[in-house]
């Protein structure tokens, strides 16, 4: 919950104070505030809970056999509780900005070329991005197994630089879900994509891993 609340929060609240979107300055900051925030919280409670703060990844590690199902719906839970909370006290920070929420509301995400191009866009991303953590993360990866935090929010930050233009980039639908119950309209409408589409990302990582791990 605290992980995914310092995702959301840093990560969002990045996107809305550089309105992420009006100039490639803004996309770059926010790819890497989302990239940042994850190498922060991967070191400070990876030795607690692996650091998570994604349903997609703990999909991913439930699938692997790294977790089991009731660990895996409790992370998830609290996963959505962090990134409510998160958005919850970016919504009550940009209120007091009218320019804010007018223009860039609580970072929220859209399929800015319609929900099908927004799926793909998701699931191809996630499921990178997901491989990345299940390799990184391996038992039997003991030589780069220390950098990686590093890894996971280096390679975080290249998906949001592809991503932002097409979606904003989730694929992590906690980091959706919470936004979006604040921001409403399009986001709202559109919230089915960003937990599907990640969902089957972290699944399909999950497979590809099996195959390609030792």
């Amino acid at each position: 919950m605290v992980g995914t609340f310092v995702l959301t929060f840093l990560g969002c609240g990045t996107a809305v104070a550089l309105g992420c979107g009006s100039d490639t300055a803004s996309i770059v900051g926010t790819a890497i505030a989302f990239g940042l925030a994850v190498v922060a919280m991967a070191y400070t409670i990876g030795g607690i809970s692996g650091c998570h703060i994604n349903p997609a990844i703990t999909l991913g590690c439930f699938l692997s056999g790294r977790i089991d199902a009731k660990d895996c719906g409790m992370y998830m839970v609290f996963q959505v509780i962090g990134a409510i909370l998160a958005a919850a006290v970016l919504a009550g920070i940009v209120a007091t900005d009218p320019s804010l929420v007018i223009t860039t509301a609580t970072g929220a995400n859209a399929c800015s070329y319609g929900v099908t191009n927004g799926l793909i866009v998701e699931i191809v991303l996630t499921a990178l991005f997901v491989l990345v953590v299940l390799g990184s993360t391996a038992k039997d990866n003991e030589a780069t197994g220390n950098f990686a935090g590093l890894a996971i929010g280096l390679s975080l930050i290249l998906i949001h630089l592809v991503g932002i233009h097409f979606t904003g980039t989730s694929v992590n639908p906690a980091r959706s879900i919470g936004p979006a119950l604040f921001q409403g309209g399009q986001a709202l409408s559109e919230l089915w994509v960003f937990i599907v589409g990640p969902f089957i990302g972290g699944a399909l990582a999950a497979v590809i891993w099996k195959v390609i791990g030792k």
